[in-house]
């Protein structure tokens, strides 16, 4: 299973494996605070790309077409996310504000797609 969630949000006993999946470390938060199990800035979107999107929800679209085209570059990084989410439950981390488009649901979809 692979969820997805705010980094800031607390860390929960079902969240499983937690895994930072965006480029940049989030402000504010210490290393302690954000119980990751590993932070996979690989699979995050290029600087270029996540500049160029800014969290414009205009962009979305956009957005989750080249993010995804990125993501099939890194289909090792991909095929180690599906593997541990057969096993066990997988938390997706990012600091985006929008919890309904940001970086994290792209990998989500994408490592899903892999089944």
């Amino acid at each position: 299973m692979i969820r997805t969630k705010r980094i800031y949000d607390q860390p929960a006993a079902d969240d499983g494996r937690r895994i930072l999946v965006d480029r940049l470390w989030p402000r504010g938060l210490s290393r302690e605070e954000a119980r990751l199990d590993l932070w996979m800035r690989e699979i995050a979107p290029s600087d270029e790309l996540r500049r160029w999107y800014g969290h414009d929800p205009q962009r979305w679209e956009e957005f989750r077409t080249r993010y995804r085209q990125e993501l099939y570059n890194q289909s090792q990084a991909l095929a180690e996310l599906r593997r541990w989410s057969n096993d066990e439950t997988v938390t997706l981390l990012f600091a985006a504000k929008n919890i309904e488009q940001n970086n994290a649901v792209v990998v989500k979809e994408v490592v899903e797609s892999f089944s």
